[in-house]
Parts: structure tokens; sequence; C-alpha cells
């Protein structure tokens, strides 16, 4: 295991230390962790249910449906709101078998005592060795259970439209610096062309972009969670957005994956798209007419070391309230492991594995038709390689993003800046943080 792993896998332990004082602090009724005490097979046919919002999922139950007439799988959307619907399914005592979840949204569920403890089947332990290291520690809170399965990462890069950037005879920029030029060069040449949009109500896109400046928002020492979340890298990624924002170089009136973000990139509006692996199939699917105009390429950097960032990812879960463990974990272990089930949850949802099996996903290493036949997973593998793995998140993330967004849509509205907005986000942590009896401080 790497340095830059194990202080990852550090830090995420110390979620599970910082929720066992929750813990401690609240009704003794209330735990934050569900131990299942059996892993014992059902006798007879089992239906478990799994909710997740990937396109075409329905397609990949499909085939373990037809292969397992015992153990039979319901799938559920719930891409319309995710978190809202699987906390209220939770309150309701309701909720599904399995489910989705984002790395970053698995801290604050567990404050919610959403998951079990699948550590008592031997499968559960021994699929460790099948993931991507950093990736299982973010998913187990460390080595203190088996709560949920890696199922993809977001490794990010830049979409770029290269008849566009062609046309007017600029070259495809390789630092941020270089793309703040681009993104002036093209305004110039087309004062109705935009490089990119800066979507205000996506906090997940913008922790990407502060995670490939290093900026580490959380830390845990002396016995409590140190709070950076407007430390001076995070502040400088603020900074370079709220420039081009105020020089009106990028628009800020459109959402990820919304229908008027495809209608601007279908138009020739937008010349870029700063995203993660698994977009690559959102322009494929929504914008056939482009084919062949787009490429990927490596994200602009801040520096030499050609870092880069994570948006997104998730996982499988372990939702209290399951009664089949054992069913659960054989079928969340092939869904996010077998090679069969990877590779179609790769061309119909585009998801980028977790599992080591599925970077060596025959598709993973061919051209795509729909990007002029390049080879655009290499450059997401690259991409992953140039992660820092010792980004951790903070055990109450969903509030603190909800803080962020809300701030940051202020500042593209004008009132205020990025940078006042990583200033309420930091308050809202340490907020948050107080208000559930967990540890933390502010960090230099």
């Amino acid at each position: 295991m790497s340095r830059r792993t194990t202080r990852f896998r550090l830090a995420v332990v110390a979620v599970a230390a910082s929720v066992s004082v929750v813990a401690g602090c609240s009704s003794s009724t209330t735990s934050t962790k569900t131990s299942a005490t059996s892993c014992e097979p059902a006798k007879g046919k089992v239906t478990l249910q799994y909710w997740n919002t990937v396109p075409g999922m329905d397609k990949v139950v499909a085939l373990w449906n037809e292969k397992n007439p015992n153990i039979q799988v319901e799938t559920k959307n719930i891409s319309n709101d995710q978190y809202g619907i699987l906390s209220n399914a939770l309150k309701a005592g309701k909720a599904p078998d399995l489910s989705q979840v984002g790395y970053d949204e698995l801290p604050n569920l567990r404050t919610q005592s959403a998951f079990v403890d699948a550590s008592a089947c031997s499968a559960a332990t021994a699929a460790k060795s099948k993931f991507v290291p950093w990736t299982w520690s973010q998913a187990s809170f460390g080595d203190t259970g088996v709560f949920a399965m890696p199922q993809d990462t977001g490794p990010m890069a830049l979409y770029v439209r290269s008849d566009i950037f062609k046309k007017h005879d600029i070259a495809i920029p390789t630092t941020w610096d270089e793309y703040a030029t681009a993104a002036a060069k093209l305004h110039k040449a087309d004062p109705k062309l935009d490089i990119t949009f800066f979507d205000p109500n996506n906090a997940e896109w913008f922790n990407g972009l502060l995670w490939q400046n290093n900026a580490q928002m959380y830390s845990y020492s002396g016995d409590k969670w140190q709070v950076t979340v407007a430390s001076q890298q995070s502040r400088q990624v603020a900074d370079y957005w709220q420039k081009l924002i105020a020089g009106k170089l990028v628009r800020t009136d459109l959402a990820n994956g919304s229908t008027q973000m495809y209608a601007a990139y279908q138009q020739d509006r937008i010349a870029s798209y700063v995203g993660a692996a698994w977009g690559y199939s959102m322009f494929r699917d929504n914008l056939p007419k482009q084919a062949g105009k787009w490429s990927i390429v490596p994200m602009p950097t801040w520096g030499s070391d050609g870092t880069s960032g994570d948006w997104g990812g998730s996982t499988v879960a372990f939702m209290k309230g399951g009664k089949h463990l054992y069913e659960s974990v054989k079928f969340n272990t092939w869904l996010t492991t077998d090679p069969a089930a990877l590779a179609l949850e790769n061309q119909l949802g585009g998801l980028y594995p977790a599992a080591l099996a599925g970077l060596q996903l025959p598709a993973l290493s061919k051209g795509v038709p729909y990007y002029d036949n390049e080879k655009i997973f290499d450059v997401f593998a690259d991409s992953s390689k140039k992660i820092n793995t010792s980004f951790a998140w903070g055990p109450t993330q969903k509030t603190v993003n909800l803080a962020l967004q809300d701030a940051m849509a202020k500042a593209a509205a004008g009132s205020g800046t990025l940078s006042d907005a990583l200033s309420a986000a930091q308050a809202t942590a340490l907020k948050s943080m107080k208000d559930q009896a967990i540890p933390a401080a502010a960090g230099k």
C-alpha cells in the first residue's frame, strides 16, 4: 500500500471514530452501526430491492435475474432525488436491501444508522482484494466493517469540441492559465460562444476541482476533525472561476445534465466540458449529431505534476432493514466485480469501474466511435493514477455541500464571491459537526 493510500485509509478511519462520538452523545436507542449477526442463505426464493441512478441498470439486473431464478432483484431508478428519497425511506423504515450511494454521502448516511455491516459474510470481506484499494477504504470506513462495495469512480478530464477550437485557431489548453486565455479568445472570436459553464448548484463538481488542487478539506488529528474547506488552495480555485464569471467568459445559467445544457452544446454555444469518466455516455446519448466532433484530453493543470481530480463515483451499500444479507452480498459482489455486469454498466451507464477486473475490460482499451475512435479511456486511466488519494470527506458533507451551493448561487448572481461561498461552507461544516457533538476545529 502506498503512502498516499495509507494516509487516505487513516483519514477514513477517522470518519468511523467521529461517528462513534456521535453515538456516545445521542440517545441510547440510536446506533450508528448495525451489525448483522447471521449470513445464512434464505430458504426458498428471495426478491431483493436495489435502488440506483444509473441509466440501463434494469438491463444489467435482467442479466442477473436470468441466471439466478432463486435470487431475483427489482430495481428502481431514483435519479430525480437520490439522497432525499433514500433518507425518507430510511425514516419510514422502508429502505431497500441495496442502494447506490456516492462516496461523499456515505458519512452523512452513516450518522443516520443507514447501513448494515455485512462483514458477517465471508464473501463480503473477501471482496476487498477485488477493488482499487482507496475505493474500498472509502466504502468501508477503513477496516471497521463492510458497509458498501465500490461501484465506480469519477476521474476527471476535459471534453473539447475539437472542431470549434480548430475553427478559431486556438490550441487546446493544458493548464488553467491557458484555459482562461482560450476562454477570452473564443469569446472575442464569437461573443455568443463560451468555453464552458459554471454550475453554481453543483457542489460535487466544484469539490472535484478543489480535489485536483490538493485542497484538503478535512483531516483528523488531536482527536478532532480539522476543517480546512476554505484553505488557500481552495481559494485559488474559487478566485480563478470568479474571474471567469466576472469577465462573462463562462455561463452560469445552466445545470449539469439539463435540457438547457444540451441545447447550448447542440447550438455550438459552448466549446468544452470539465467532466468525469462517467460523463462520456452523456454526450454520446444526447448529442448524437456531434459524433466525431468531440475529443477528451487531460484536465488542465495548476502545476507541472499533472495532478487530477475526481468527481462523483459511487458504491452499492447494504441498507439497514435488509432481510437477506447472504443474497445481498452475492448480488452486490456480482454487480460490482463481474466482467459481464461491469461491461454493461460501462456501455449503458458510462460507469468507470472501481473493480480491478473492470479496468481490464476490452471496451476500455478500444477506440470509442463517438469520439472519433479515440482511446478516451486511456485518458481517464491516466487521470485516475494522478488523483490524490489522501483526500477525505467530512462526516457532514451533504450539509456542507448544500451550504456551498446556496452561497455559490448567490455569487453567480452577483451577491458575494465564490471565496465567500467557501467561508460559508467552512462555517457550516464546523457548526454541523458541533450540532452532532463531533469534535472539530478550524484547521490551518
